[in-house]
């Protein structure tokens, strides 16, 4: 139960991917006044080192925000990428990035006075490590982390007073039961909070739970009534599965400019991340 540690994948093509849908769905939903819930389910240690630890044994930053960062080609138009490059200089020394900031640390940042966060995490030691990189924000008033399961958790903070929220879902998939107990945990979320902005991230595996998995979360929101967007980023495509070569992310109830954000954002990211001729990307929309 306790075996993964993102700190293995930390900055890799699919945080990038996820980080950007998050920061851009934030974002939009700040431009408005009201108390914004924040809620990361799977919270992991927040913040990680790049360069010593686990991150140094796979190096997967190599194939996300290393990329991003090193190899940014003038010809190419990073502006949907700029807001999130921003955040992750704002972490670390001037021209180096020796740290990479999780869900819940870019959630933190991005915090105005009137809104709140709530991380769950269990893993006996990222739930220790995430207490210690939150304490050093100073925002003890408006985050708060529980040693708590976030698929079960979620339900209770559901709907937040000012009937605003965004709730980020991202478990690691090592069980498979994680599969079950995401799609339970969203229709219990769904029931108390139907308009809630929902952000879904999943590898894509060559296995059964996770080929069905959009197919079961798009009819769970056509079920409910409520839109949806979903997108996929592949950076290569290799016969076997010896590290993760895709990811994607699925939104019920996406902000409405998402949709425009991912057609313009995905080529741009196919081609900083891209590995090969296999590389690929799709969008698509409820809304369209």
């Amino acid at each position: 139960m306790f075996s993964y540690r993102h700190a293995f994948h930390a900055g890799n093509h699919a945080d990038v991917l996820k980080h950007l849908v998050l920061i851009h769905s934030v974002s939009y939903l700040q431009e408005k006044d009201g108390a914004l819930l924040l809620v990361d389910t799977h919270a992991g240690a927040g913040l990680y080192s790049l360069r010593e630890g686990f991150a140094t044994v796979s190096q997967e930053a190599l194939t996300g925000i290393d990329r991003i960062i090193s190899n940014q080609d003038p010809q190419t138009n990073y502006s949907e990428l700029q807001a999130y490059i921003d955040l992750v200089n704002s972490i670390n020394p001037p021209n180096r990035i020796d740290f990479y900031p999780g869900s819940p640390f870019l959630m933190a940042k991005l915090l105005r006075t009137q809104d709140r966060l709530r991380l769950f995490e269990l893993h006996p030691s990222d739930i220790d490590l995430l207490e210690q990189n939150i304490k050093q924000l100073h925002l003890d008033r408006q985050i708060e982390v529980r040693k708590e399961d976030g698929f079960t958790s979620l339900k209770a903070l559901l709907p937040p007073p000012s009937r605003r929220g965004l709730i980020l879902i991202d478990p690691s998939y090592e069980n498979k039961q994680d599969y079950f107990l995401l799609e339970t945990c969203l229709t219990e979320a769904l029931d108390r909070f139907a308009t809630g902005s929902y952000l879904i991230w999943y590898p894509i595996l060559q296995r059964t739970e996770s080929i069905q998995l959009p197919k079961r979360l798009k009819a769970i929101a056509e079920n409910y009534g409520r839109p949806w967007t979903h997108a996929e980023l592949r950076i290569t495509h290799e016969p076997t599965e010896r590290r993760l070569q895709a990811s994607g992310m699925f939104v019920i109830n996406p902000v409405w400019t998402l949709h425009p954000y991912l057609e313009k954002l995905l080529p741009t990211l196919q081609t900083a991340l891209g590995e090969d001729a296999g590389a690929s990307y799709r969008v698509l929309s409820s809304q369209t």
